[in-house]
Parts: C-alpha cells; structure tokens; sequence
C-alpha cells in the first residue's frame, strides 16, 4: 500500500480526469506490454509549450540494479540526439504520443533483471545547445524527471487517479481548493476486476462489484486531516492506495506581536516566534520536527492585518535541541526560511565531512524534500575576546582576496583560523572572504547564494567562524565579506515563493526579483533594487553580519547591476553594455542610501563596490566614502609578459581619474582573472637570450610588476598565492587541462611553493613594500602622496613624494638592457630598498640603464635596520644544515643542524596547507654544530602524515621534510 501526503485549501473544483502530464495505456503495465504514452507539453514545467519543432523522448528504467532515484540503467539514446527512432509523434494542442513495443525489449533488460519504473524526460533538439525540455514542474525534485511504474504480470494494483497528480519518483498530487462542506472528485482503477471501495475518514461512500474502475464526489465534512482509501478485493486478496489531504480551517487574522522581526525570534529558552513575508499568498503551514512533518491546524499561521506577513509562536521547544522546519504555502509550496542561520541540503550535506562540521543533525529523509531550515533555542553564545577592534584606515588597506576551498585543504574555519600567522608574518591587514553565506553546491566560488543568513556549512559551523574572525582581530587583521546582492538562484526560496515555472523566471509581483534581467552580464536572477521590500532585505541582511559576526564590511559583487534602467529587451538580451555602463543618476542614489544605510548601522565599515563603470560615476561614489575596485590585470600582465605596447597601468592612481580622494583598491589579481604568472610562462615574449617564459625569469618580473602596484597610494587586493607565483590557469580543470568550461572547478593548493627558494623571493619583495608602506617615515605618503609618473612605455618610472618623504620606482620591462630618463624628486643621495645601492640624483632628469626585467625602489632615507624587509631571507641556504635521523621520525630521532654564524636559532613545524602547528626557539648560538633529542625541540604532537621543518637564523631558512609514520 501506498502513502500520499495531500494539501489542499479553500473551495470546490473538480478535475478533468484527461488533464495529466502523461497518460499511459495500459496504466499497470508489464515487461511486455506494447505501451503508449501520451505527453502534454501544457502541464508540468511547460517547457516544451507551444513548441513548434520536433519533440523526443529521453528515457531508461529504473532496474533492481538502480541505486537511486535518478540511477537511470539502459538508456537507448544520447542526449541531445535526433534519432527518429525516439521522435513522438504530435496530436496537436500540446499532446504528443510515443509508442514502446515491449518494455523489455525496447530497452534490452537481459531476462532476471526486475524492471519497477520506466523513467522519461522530453525534449527538442538544438546541436548548438540550448535544449527545450519537458519535465514535472519541481525541478528540485529528481531534476523533474518523469516516472511510471511497471507491474510483474498478473499483479494485482490499485492507483488513485484524481486529484490530478505528477508520476515524479514518488507521485506528487495537486489537490483541488476545498473547504467543509465542499465536495472533491475522487477516482481510482484497479489492474483486475473485484469489488471496488472508497472510505473517506473511515466511512465507506462508495462501493462497485466486479469493476476496475470507481468514481465519487466525497463531501468534505470537517477540516484537518482527511484520509481517503481506495480498494480492490479479488481472489481473496485486498489491495488498496491511501490518499492524506489536509483541509483548511479559516486563516487567523491578527497583527504581528510587539518587536518581532522576519525569520525566527527566540522567546527564552522554550519558544520562537517565526515570522514570514508573503504579501498575496493566502495561507502558510509550518510543518517540522515538531509536528513530525504533518500539515494539522494548530500550526497554521496567522496572517497580519496588511496581507503581508504570516507569524506563529512555537512553544514547548526542548532547550537546545535543533529542530528542523519549512514553511508549506498554500498548500503545495515548501520552502525554507530566508532568514534562517541554517539549513539541511539533502544533496549537499552528505559531502560534508564530520570534521569540518561536527554532529550536523540528519535530513528528515521521507518527511519531506527540498532544504529544510533549522532552529535553535537557549544556544550557547560565542565569547568575544577583542570586543573594541580598530580597523585599518580604508586609505591603507592591503587586501587579501581568500577563496577557502582553493586555499586550504580542509577548507574549513578553525585550519583557516591556523594560518593566520601567514597573513600576519605578509603584512596584510585585511582578508576578503570570496561568499561563505549559503549558496547552490559545495564546490562553487559562492555567486549563486541562497540563504543570506546561514554561513555555508561547507566550510564549517558557524562558532568557528567567529572563532576566526576574533582571531584575525587579535592579529590588526580586518575581515570583508564578499556579498552578492545583485542576484539569486533556483534555490532560494525568495526566488521559488513568486515564481513563473511556465517561463521559468521570477514572476511579475516579486518582491525582491524582476522577471527579466534589466542589465548585461546578469547571471541568475535580477534583484530589483528600487522595490522597497529589496532595500528592507539588503539592510537585513548586512546589519546581521555586521552584529552578529563583527565583520568589518562588504565587497559587493557586481555593484553596478544595481539599476533598474532597462538597457536589455523584454527577454533580459540583446543589452547594450555601453548605456548598462553609462552615467545612472538612480543608481548613483541607490548606492549613496545603502552607504549611509551601512555607516549609521557601523560607523566606519567598509563598503567596496565591484562597479568598473565610468569615471565619472566612480569619482562620485569614491568621494562619497565608498572604497572601488580598480581592475588592472590586463595592464600589468602585458608588461610582465613584455608586450609593453599596452601595459599603461597608470590608470592604478586614482588622482590620475582625478578623483579627490584615495578610494581606488587597483590590482594586478583577483579571483576573476588569468594569472599572470601563467601568462606569463605560457604566453611571455623572448629576445636576444631573455625568455620570459622561464619561471625566474617569470618570477622576476611579476615582483617588478608587485613593487609598481604596491608603490601607487590607495588600497590594493592581492590575490590568493599571487604573493608566490601561482601559476596555475584560472580556467585549470580538475584533470589538468585547460578550459574555459572550468574556471570555477577546484585548482590546486600549491603550500609547497613557500618551501622554494625563487618563490620566497617573490614574496618577499611583496613584504619588503607592505612593510614599507607601514613605515611611519613613509605611511603617509601611501595615502595621499603627490604623484609623477611614465607608466606607458617599457622603462617605467613612478614618484610618490610628501613634504619629508620620496619614492622613486625604476622598472625595464622590455626585453633588451635599456636607458631611461627619469627626474628624482628631490636631489641627493637615494638608497634602494631591495639591494641597499647607493644612487646620487640631481634633482634634474638624469638616465638610468637597467637590463632587462631589473628595477630598483629608491627612497630619500636609509630604512636599513628600521623596517625589516626580508628580502634576503633564503631558503635552504647552504650555510644552514639541518637533519634528522631516523626520518620517518620517532621517539629517538635526533635533530642535527649547523650555524655558521652567531645568531638566534628556531624551528617551526609546518603542514602541507601552510598551517603552523608548532613553535620554538632555541636560543642564541655560536657557530658550530648542534645535536637534540627532537621531542625536546618540538614535542611532536601530530597525526601521521607528511609535514616540513624550517630551522630559522638570522632571517634565513633551511627546509627539510619530515615522514610521522
């Protein structure tokens, strides 16, 4: 016997028992049976409505081999394929019929192999992509597939036919609207003939002898749960198909308690009360763990006054204990709550490991489907150490862009959490976090969110989030989230509660999303951002992550997608970017509201746009406080890869926009570019025995390149590893090749590059400038130095002077030795950072020959022994020895290491993400030779597994492996 769960609401209908997504004859068919089915292309998701082309059918089965639902076996045709064979053939109005000349032998199942389900899917043709399809009209369930069972011979079934339904894996009913007193159009059939039943609550209403088929009109006589059964007795045995339908009572009208707020408010330890906006849907039903999932009266909402909102006040709550939940609209919708901190995701979650998030509670698997929310009473709040952090001026940001998923291997929290000693040792004084709120999969970079309120669990629970961002704080470290708030996917349930699944689009009337896109380069779905109810979520939203999370701002994505200036037609294409990039008062004010909107909630938090529109527009937002990225890949990859012709970078300086203040972060790197050192090394220019192609050559380059950015005043972003030459292809797929299908795929995390000698030394010319730049002789001048540049040709050159201080930046990027031509600021001797060389300047132009791929960073003072640019720090350099025997390491294994000279000795222990796991000094020590027990140096505390050992003296390393077996 089968279970169904029906909704209904409201009043009589009755159905057309022909109005079916498919109808297949015989209905209880076997292995052999000829069968035809006939699609309607005007129910389910209307993919295929009003198609004028040819229509196929995409098909396999469900065997006793299938593992799940969607493990199709002994499917006869590719996709996407125009395989007459498999055409349907049109009836006209939408109805196309497919005949199969026996099951079994359709679909060459080898004999002994049950067959339980035929499953199909509709669709056109198109060889260029673009595919029409037919499907069930939840694509969220089983991606719409279509399903209908097969019967061993001679069984004996019984299948509710009316209310309509969908044949999904589990057949899914549409009730029709009733009340008490109403009636339902009821009707089942039966695959033999007997004695037919129909019981409604118990009560027989219906009985026929010897038939295969029952029809009734059943009177609703009370609201609640009804229960109709229908059965079949034949031979002595009784068959039947049970249908649970839920009927209404009146919706309670009363306003929304004193002070509650959208989403779940906590009332003590025992009870929340959740409030929803649904302005126009006429009922919602909390279903959950609390009420095992079933639709009863007691858990239907109230409606405010106004129409908008539904509100409930749960109670009796065990303290403590998560409950899951959903909010069921009008009888057939479900979905989660937006304003929920967490959410189960049936397919996503089981990917989730229990070290990256401990004791996650288990999906009500066959309750319901679709991400479910959770609430938590009485839980325990995290204990803030840094309670009063002062964030870097925004003038001086030296940005750090981290997707954790390609940063760390177990890209979670608390590892992430671990490496902050990296950042810190760097120099940068802020991270920015690619999306880590909820979004569509595991593996994404984190553009498709869904819930804005729940941190993804992918990377962790939401305690040891905040365990990181105080960590960070501790550290002068700021955290910036990356929101994106120009867009959302399928998943969101903003999105699914005003939906149009017949063109596939948010419908007319959404709150937050219009049907369409309005601007190029949307992806998703485009949020209205002069809808009221938009503007109340964007304050919502970044109010809660910046009290509940202390972050200290936002970048937002795709910022100037905040328009509702129609510069695409009535289908969101054929836009035209020039006049989506133009001068847009609207915009402009939408943006200067939710600044202030931001500042009045954090005073002084940051908040960057992604804007790259015109100067104009960028100039007014930047001097109203808000900080602009400023993309300048292309100019600086083509100068490390000597195409000089077109690497002005001088479009970097915000004063060369003339913009009045220093609010342009310009950058060689982001998450949305090639790298540069891959262009480098596939793509570099050669000449005369100078190949830039070569990896230190390479390497080289792009440290001139990192001293040319990091000398321009302003904020800068640099990229994950950029800091150490990551040289792997944005576009890098998972099994090494490249392709532009790939860019978000996993890329390798290379740790192993802080082990290498050449990349330390990029490195190091990136800490040896953000040193610099937090130098109190020279800090100023990053802010608001005056500038003289030439950044056009292949010898560059750049200035940056205040009344006390000066730079000078050289660079040849050519390919052959050259002479410039450069003016000192200020006549006098001139030190170079990196090399100490000593430089006389005239105060008058004067030339200067640099080989190729050479610079030099003068300033007006001799820093040596007052910053500590590390520049010479070396990597297994040969004055430094170090050993340990027996390696793989044990109890008795004793480090052996050499100092040349008199200097401070320590070790640390590293693993392969980078994370130090521990730390000693071991004092000061004359030149000469050494031997210690291990565990007296560093007490090996660890899991088996691979990890390095760097022994450290006087700003130089060694760097040996180490094997726990």
């Amino acid at each position: 016997m089968r279970k169904f769960l029906l909704l209904v609401t409201g009043t009589l209908l009755y159905f057309c028992l022909s109005a079916q997504l498919i109808k297949v004859s015989p209905a209880f068919p076997d292995d052999d049976d000829v069968v035809t089915i006939v699609f309607d292309a005007s129910l389910g998701n209307r993919g295929l409505f009003d198609y004028n082309g040819d229509v196929y059918v995409h098909t396999g089965v469900i065997t006793s081999q299938s593992t799940v639902a969607g493990d199709w076996k002994y499917v006869p045709t590719s996709w996407n394929s125009n395989n007459a064979a498999h055409r349907l053939t049109s009836l006209g109005g939408n109805r196309y019929s497919f005949t199969i000349n026996g099951i079994r032998n359709f679909y060459q199942v080898p004999a002994g192999e049950a067959i339980r389900k035929m499953a199909f899917v509709f669709r056109s043709y198109n060889p260029s992509g673009n595919v029409l399809e037919g499907k069930a009209s939840d694509l969220s369930v089983d991606q719409g597939n279509i399903y209908w069972n097969v019967y061993p011979s001679g069984t004996h079934a019984v299948k509710i036919i009316s209310p309509i339904s969908e044949p999904r894996y589990q057949p899914h009913f549409f009730p029709p609207a009733v009340s008490p007193g109403d009636y339902i159009g009821f009707r089942a059939e039966a695959s033999k003939s007997g004695l037919m039943q129909v019981k409604l609550n118990g009560t027989v209403i219906r009985e026929e002898a010897d038939s295969t088929g029952i029809s009734v009109d059943a009177t609703i006589t009370m609201p609640g749960e009804n229960v109709l059964i229908a059965s079949s007795e034949a031979n002595g045995l009784t068959i039947g198909d049970t249908l649970k339908f839920f009927v209404a009572a009146p919706v309670t009208v009363q306003p929304l308690p004193p002070g509650v707020r959208e989403g779940i408010n906590y009332e003590g330890s025992d009870a929340a009360t959740l409030v929803l906006f649904a302005p126009g849907k006429t009922r919602v039903n909390v279903l959950g763990d609390f009420n095992n999932w079933t639709e009863t009266t007691a858990y239907q909402m109230n409606r405010s006054p106004d129409g908008k909102y539904f509100w409930l006040k749960l109670t009796a709550l065990d303290p403590g204990k998560e409950y899951a939940y959903q909010y069921l609209i009008d009888g057939s919708m479900k979905i989660g709550d937006p304003y929920c901190e967490k959410i189960l995701d049936p397919v996503n979650d089981p990917f989730i490991s229990s070290s990256t998030y401990p004791d996650l509670i288990a999906y009500p698997t066959g309750k319901t489907t679709g991400i479910v929310s959770v609430l938590q009473t009485d839980q325990a709040p995290y204990s803030w150490q840094v309670n009063q952090f002062q964030r870097p001026d925004k003038r001086s940001l030296i940005i750090y862009e981290v997707l954790v998923r390609d940063f760390i291997e177990k890209h979670d929290w608390k590892t992430l959490k671990d490496s902050i000693g990296y950042f810190k040792s760097l120099g940068v004084n802020a991270l920015h976090l690619m999306p880590f709120n909820e979004f569509e999969g595991n593996l994404s970079w984190g553009y498709n969110p869904s819930y804005y309120f729940a941190p993804d669990k992918y990377y962790g629970t939401k305690n040891t989030l905040k365990a990181f961002i105080d960590e960070c704080h501790k550290n002068g470290i700021a955290v910036i989230m990356d929101m994106v708030l120009n867009h959302s996917f399928g998943q969101s349930p903003m999105v699914q509660l005003y939906f149009d699944g017949s063109q596939n689009r948010p419908a007319p009337g959404n709150p937050w999303f219009n049907p369409v896109a309005r601007h190029a380069f949307n992806v998703g779905y485009d949020m209205n951002h002069e809808s009221i109810d938009t503007k109340r979520f964007f304050k919502n939203v970044c109010s809660f992550w910046l009290s509940e999370y202390r972050l200290d701002g936002f970048r937002f994505d795709l910022s100037k997608g905040f328009t509702q200036k129609k510069t695409c037609d009535d289908n969101g294409g054929n836009c035209d970017v020039n006049a989506w990039s133009a001068y847009d008062a609207s915009r402009v004010a939408i943006w200067k509201s939710y600044y202030d909107t931001l500042q009045k909630k954090e005073p002084g938090c940051y908040v960057i746009l992604e804007h790259l529109g015109v100067n104009n527009e960028e100039a007014e937002l930047a001097d109203y406080g808000m900080l602009l990225w400023g993309n300048m890949n292309y100019q600086f990859t083509e100068a490390t890869k000597g195409q000089v012709t077109n690497s002005n970078f001088s479009g970097g300086l915000y004063n060369a926009r003339n913009w009045q203040r220093p609010h342009l972060i310009s950058y060689m790197e982001s998450h949305d570019e090639e790298r540069s050192m891959y262009r480098c090394e596939t793509e570099g220019l050669s000449g005369s025995g100078y190949n830039i192609r070569d990896e230190n050559t390479a390497l080289r380059r792009n440290g001139m390149a990192a001293t040319f950015l990091l000398a321009i005043p302003g904020p800068k972003l640099i990229w994950q590893f950029g800091e150490l030459g990551y040289d792997y292809s944005i576009n890098q797929c998972s099994n090494g090749t490249v392709n532009n299908n790939c860019r978000t795929d996993l890329k390798p995390i290379r740790w192993d590059y802080y082990s290498m000698a050449n990349r330390i030394t990029l490195r190091n010319v990136y800490k040896a400038m953000i040193n610099l730049r937090t130098n109190p002789y020279y800090h100023n001048l990053f802010i608001g130095g005056t500038t003289s540049y030439d950044l056009s040709g292949g010898i560059k050159w750049l200035s940056v002077t205040t009344d006390t201080s000066a730079l000078m930046a050289v660079g040849n990027f050519g390919l052959n030795s050259s002479n410039g031509t450069v003016t000192f600021p200020k006549p006098g001797v001139w030190f170079d950072l990196f090399s100490g060389e000593l430089l006389s300047a005239t105060g008058g132009a004067q030339s200067i020959t640099l080989p190729a791929g050479s610079y030099r960073l003068f300033l007006n003072r001799n820093l040596n022994g007052t910053i500590p640019t590390a520049v010479n720090e070396v990597v297994n350099d040969n004055n430094l020895q170090v050993n340990v025997y027996p390696n793989p390491v044990g109890s008795a294994s004793i480090i052996h290491y050499t100092v040349s000279e008199t200097s401070a000795v320590g070790f640390r222990l590293m693993d392969l993400n980078g994370r130090v796991l521990q730390e000693t000094r071991v004092g000061t020590k004359a030149p000469g030779q050494y031997r210690q027990k291990l565990n007296s140096v560093l007490p090996l505390s660890v899991q088996s597994g691979l990890y390095l050992l760097h022994m450290q003296s006087n700003g130089k390393r060694k760097v040996i492996k180490l094997m726990l077996p």
